[in-house]
């Protein structure tokens, strides 16, 4: 049976409380609090995490296609979906593909994965969206706007709730916009937006849904759209025939924030984590146009009970201790920069010959003595045989802190730098950064997890390793 066969998500561990960036600006205090990616992230990573939550527990060889949406891709040229797919570990003959410029990308990547299963020119296709997009300093977007990720897993199997119907319609307006030129996204007059955009495309194009479905409002459970005002959403789903009070998912307004091309599928996982079986949702997604679809909930959807999920993610946070802080990780507000020297622009060359030890992190294992060792060796470290070694995976071994440092005068945009050596179960070692953590409380024994990060940026070149991080979970 085709659908979604597993589902995933991410939402950074820090939090910027919309009262702080009022504070900042001078601005009366404003309600809740938005995700806020790490200096250390970008799309691609964020996409990664929700990836990896997706898969967790599945073969990641067995994803032969992966698709990635978004509107703040690290290059503009270059495709990002081919640095997932590398970092997740999937099969190397998978189909990768990048899908921008619009909130609906996500959407439109599960009808595009729909179409390969169903078309058996895929078996299990994973779509994945994440963004992290700028709005204008003392602006409401700048409020609304919240970081995070989302990840389907599309295949023919058991799933976890199938899509019987969709529906999409396009609609060319200008209403939130980003240039080739602009940093921050722009929008045209908030009325015109609400009402011509949001509430009519929402209310036309749902409403030929239902008729093309043969459904009405009382036959689902939720309606999920991917509207970030709560009080716009109520409108508009009332105005549908939709009960505000008991048929609608919530929009994380007030806890994450508006994720942009994540958002759709944010909420939908949000949805299958308070799911039960016999549910039907009714999945909408606006930008540029709408997309509807039918979803049917599985007794299947009691087996993701482990996956962090949006519920486990949005528990585990730190709260940001200035704006000023948040500016700085995104360059709006440039610093002084660290006195050394300038650094080199990273090798193409070597990025490319060692793309399994950076990208997919693996080592090597002995053959003859069993010594798992990072990076992969030709000489064994322990037994010292030559070249008798089998390639070992370590992105999702278990893992805890030998010993440490805490480097205060490092380079780096949230000093301390801390440094670790990093023992695997299983043996193996490797000496790395350590990111999303409290400096206080970093201790030896502590466990810890690995976690795919964006090392450095120089001359126009995505650095990409991994880091540890404590467990938080």
């Amino acid at each position: 049976m085709i659908g979604i066969l597993s589902y995933g998500a991410y939402v950074p561990w820090h939090r910027l409380s919309r009262a702080e960036i009022a504070r900042g600006w001078g601005g009366p205090p404003s309600r809740g609090e938005k995700a806020v990616a790490n200096f250390d992230e970008d799309s691609i990573t964020l996409a990664v995490a929700a990836c990896r939550d997706c898969v967790s527990g599945i073969d990641a060889k067995s994803v032969d296609s992966v698709y990635f949406a978004s509107t703040t891709f690290p290059y503009k040229e270059k495709q990002s979906a081919s640095v997932i797919a590398m970092a997740v570990d999937v099969g190397k003959g998978a189909f990768t593909l990048d899908l921008a410029s619009t909130m609906r990308g996500g959407t439109s990547g599960v009808k595009i994965a729909l179409d390969a299963v169903k078309s058996k020119t895929s078996k299990n296709a994973l779509v994945c969206a994440a963004d992290i997009r700028l709005a204008w300093p003392n602006s409401a977007k700048e409020m609304e706007f919240g970081d995070g990720a989302g990840a389907l897993l599309i295949g023919d199997g058991e799933p976890v709730a199938t899509i019987d119907n969709a529906y999409s319609a396009f609609n060319e307006m200008i209403d939130v916009y980003r240039s080739q030129t602009d940093t921050y996204v722009q929008s045209s007059e908030e009325r015109f937006v609400r009402e011509k955009g949001y509430t009519k495309v929402i209310n036309d194009t749902v409403k030929a849904a239902l008729a093309a479905f043969k459904k009405t409002p009382k036959d689902y459970t939720k309606i999920v759209c991917n509207v970030p005002n709560t009080g716009l959403l109520n409108s508009i789903v009332k105005g549908l025939g939709f009960d505000p009070k008991t048929q609608v998912q919530s929009t994380m307004a007030d806890t994450v924030g508006n994720t942009g091309t994540a958002l759709s599928l944010m909420l939908l996982v949000e949805a299958l984590e308070n799911a039960k079986a016999g549910d039907k949702l009714l999945w909408v997604s606006y930008g540029d146009g709408c997309d509807v679809y039918s979803i049917a909930v599985t007794d299947k959807v009691a087996k993701m009970a482990g996956k962090r999920g949006i519920k486990k993610h949005a528990a585990a946070k730190r709260m940001m201790p200035s704006y000023e802080k948040y500016l700085r990780w995104r360059d709006i507000v440039i610093s002084e920069p660290p006195s050394r020297p300038p650094q080199d622009r990273p090798s193409a060359v070597a990025l490319w010959r060692d793309n399994m030890g950076g990208l997919s992190l693996y080592g090597n294992k002995c053959n003859k003595c069993g010594a798992p060792q990072y990076p992969a060796q030709r000489v064994c470290m322990i037994c010292h045989s030559k070249d008798d070694f089998t390639s070992y995976p370590f992105a999702n071994k278990p893992a805890k802190v030998t010993t440490f440092s805490q480097d205060n005068l490092a380079a780096s945009v949230d000093p301390p730098s801390t440094v670790c050596a990093v023992d695997f179960e299983g043996g193996g070692r490797i000496m790395c950064d350590m990111t999303d953590r409290d400096p206080d409380q970093v201790k030896v024994g502590m466990p810890v997890e690995m976690t795919f990060r964006q090392v450095r940026l120089v001359a126009g070149v995505h650095d990409y390793w991994w880091k540890c991080t404590p467990i938080k979970y």
